[in-house]
């Protein structure tokens, strides 16, 4: 089995670069993996790449990526070229996640079209393949529905051999399927089809649903799955010795019409003691295959126990 890894998701406002850059320190020496920044206009705190390249002076093992970025607002080329400046500026510790963009708000705000679904994930599967070749180095050549590009090489050259490591973060099985194609990291998610992150999306990520959706990944990567590291998001997440009053606490705060008893056992649900987190988080990765967990920058500190007794085992 792969060991355990954590990232924390910086989705907390911080008013100066200084304060960022101690949060990020932080992270670090609490023995997280990774800080991933979120790629949205209103709620995201901060853009994500900038950031990256500015924390990388300031952090020496903390690998920094993106959970996700919406693919419908950087042209490939652009994001290759992106990707590869970042690869070394942080001297290949980057994790670079993409999805196919769920949260209709964004287009609102934005005036990006919001088109279906298909042809969204149809884009993000030419972007994988450009990405997937021009980080390699290039040249590559490509001409797809959406996308097109002609001897489009990596400029500057990759930091990491063979190619910066790529997640894909989804909820549903195509693009599961193309995640598994194509990620070294595939973040199985709860399904936002309705373009925000409701009951339908909570109840989504039951332990039935997330093995159907392992299952899906497991057999479109056929003989790769081993390469493929699992992750999730620990949504909802708390440290205390009273979890049906922590979790109410934390549906009342996402506004859901929902008990306890119906998220309790969801993987991406993590409250109890620090001893019951760590137990539960052993019994997921034997059944599902999970070694890489998130939670917000909220939770962090709280959570750090866990991280102690399982990172790296």
């Amino acid at each position: 089995m792969r060991p355990f890894r954590f990232g924390v998701i910086g989705i907390s406002p911080a008013s100066t670069m200084h304060a960022w850059v101690d949060r990020a320190q932080h992270v670090e020496a609490l023995g997280y993996s990774t800080l991933h920044f979120t790629d949205h206009f209103d709620r995201s705190p901060v853009s994500p790449l900038p950031m990256i390249a500015a924390l990388a002076a300031h952090t020496t093992a903390l690998t920094l990526g993106t959970l996700v970025i919406d693919n419908d607002f950087r042209h490939p080329a652009v994001l290759a070229k992106e990707i590869a400046t970042l690869d070394l500026i942080t001297d290949g510790r980057l994790e670079i996640g993409l999805g196919a963009g769920w949260m209709t708000v964004d287009y609102d705000v934005s005036g990006i079209a919001y088109e279906s679904a298909g042809v969204r994930i149809s884009k993000l599967d030419e972007t994988l393949q450009i990405l997937d070749d021009v980080l390699r180095g290039g040249p590559t050549h490509f001409s797809g529905n959406h996308y097109a590009v002609a001897a489009l090489l990596s400029t500057p050259p990759p930091t990491t051999v063979p190619r910066p490591r790529l997640l894909v973060g989804g909820g549903g099985d195509r693009v599961l399927r193309l995640a598994a194609r194509h990620a070294d990291v595939v973040s199985i998610n709860w399904n936002v089809g309705a373009g925000h992150a409701g009951v339908a999306a909570v109840r989504s990520g039951g332990p039935d649903e997330t093995a159907h959706k392992v299952s899906v990944v497991r057999s479109a990567a056929g003989d790769r799955f081993g390469d493929i590291e699992l992750h999730l998001v620990a949504y909802l997440t708390a440290i205390t010795n009273d979890a049906d009053a922590a979790l109410s606490g934390l549906i009342a705060a996402r506004g859901l019409d929902l008990e306890p008893a119906d998220i309790v056992d969801s993987p991406h649900c993590l409250v109890g003691s620090p001893a019951e987190i760590v137990d539960r988080l052993v019994e997921r990765r034997e059944t599902l295959g999970f070694s890489y967990v998130s939670v917000y920058d909220t939770v962090f500190e709280d959570f750090a126990p866990v991280v102690a007794a399982l990172a790296g085992r």
